[in-house]
């Protein structure tokens, strides 16, 4: 029975770890989706504060999708933010860009 008891509880806890989000898939997310319209990278995400990131990124990145939605200029975005997979990115994308905001005090590193 304890041999049944440490699978559940290890298959437990390995099933809610992707359930966190982690900076750098965030950041591969931006490069690969955002770099192509905002080209100025870094200094594109460190204008806004991380309050301001934390409501565009709030309900799964609903107001970031609504704001690229409204504009002609994210014409091209408008497939991905429609997307499941942008649902599915955007924990990862928040906590890229709430951790390298203007007030966090973070540098992203040129990957």
């Amino acid at each position: 029975m304890n041999k049944v008891f440490l699978l559940f509880i290890t298959f437990f806890i390995l099933s809610l770890s992707p359930l966190s989000a982690a900076v750098y898939k965030g950041q591969k997310v931006f490069v690969k989706k955002c770099v192509k319209c905002h080209e100025a990278g870094q200094a594109f995400i460190a204008k806004k504060k991380i309050k301001i990131w934390k409501n565009l990124m709030k309900k799964k990145g609903k107001p970031l999708a609504d704001l690229h939605m409204k504009s002609n200029k994210a014409e091209k975005s408008w497939n991905y933010f429609e997307s499941k997979k942008y649902y599915k990115d955007s924990k990862h994308l928040k906590q890229f860009l709430v951790e390298y905001a203007k007030d966090s005090g973070n540098v992203p590193a040129c990957d």
